[in-house]
């Protein structure tokens, strides 16, 4: 079977209200089933988040990536995500997040690294359109001169692969050190001044209003790919939810790798 294009399928645009962590992780799960059975077209997904959130990978260890109490004193949800990948520190309205569901056609044949460069394009080509010059950086981060502005993580799945990213348009580094372990080791004798200039926000490199940044990703994908506007069918949504409650909202699965 050989590799598909891009144009070869009719690209969906969700973007939809914020939604809760947990709802988030349940819709990944959700959709990327549905496009790998065929019910739903490929699709993009620009989320939009209702509160702020630690998301932790599927693998990663709950106690050694998160300060608990530290989440619990800034009312920060953690959550576990179905694909790996790092911790992200996320807050509404400094953080810019998407996912891609596509049929696994798109990726067949490619290593996890060419995969995540080939489902990086787009956004690196509106970054570049916005005045910074983006690049992929292997395996799973978009990098500036500046610094880190984003971070991705990938997962193929019966039919269909989840590459999702979550990027910084600006950040309280001061909070994220308080919540997040791994930045306050790699970072301890430099101060929290040190960890702003790791990641760099799209704020600061811009000098635009997030919905500006979101509004050239979105205008960029449809030009490159085609994109219509699409929604969450009901049927998704009340999965999605049920799902939440059942699985994602439940400490169990977050501290699954305890």
């Amino acid at each position: 079977m050989s590799r598909s294009e891009w144009s070869a399928h009719g690209w969906e645009l969700i973007h939809q209200d914020p939604q809760p962590p947990a709802l988030h992780m349940a819709l990944d799960q959700v959709l990327t089933d549905e496009v790998a059975a065929g019910r739903r077209a490929p699709t993009l997904r620009i989320w939009e988040w209702a509160s702020p959130a630690v998301v932790i990978g599927r693998f990663q260890s709950l106690r050694n990536e998160v300060d608990l109490d530290g989440a619990r004193r800034h009312g920060i949800e953690v959550v576990r995500r179905i694909s790996g990948g790092g911790a992200m520190f996320i807050e509404p309205g400094n953080t810019i997040t998407y996912s891609i569901y596509a049929p696994l056609g798109l990726v067949e044949g490619l290593s996890f690294q060419e995969s995540y460069a080939l489902m990086d394009a787009w956004v690196i080509a509106a970054l570049r359109e916005l005045g910074i010059e983006a690049w992929y950086l292997p395996l799973n981060d978009i990098a500036s001169a500046a610094g880190k502005i984003g971070g991705a993580a990938q997962m193929r799945h019966a039919g269909a692969v989840l590459h999702h990213v979550t990027m910084a348009y600006d950040i309280d580094a001061a909070k994220m050190l308080d919540v997040l372990r791994i930045g306050r080791e790699k970072l301890s004798d430099k101060g929290t001044a040190s960890a702003a200039k790791r990641v760099d926000p799209l704020r600061s490199q811009t000098g635009l209003p997030r919905e500006a940044v979101i509004q050239r990703m979105i205008d960029t994908f449809r030009r490159l790919h085609g994109l219509r506007d699409g929604a969450l069918t009901p049927d998704e949504l009340a999965r999605a939810r049920e799902l939440a409650a059942n699985k994602f909202h439940k400490h169990e699965w977050t501290a699954e790798v305890p």
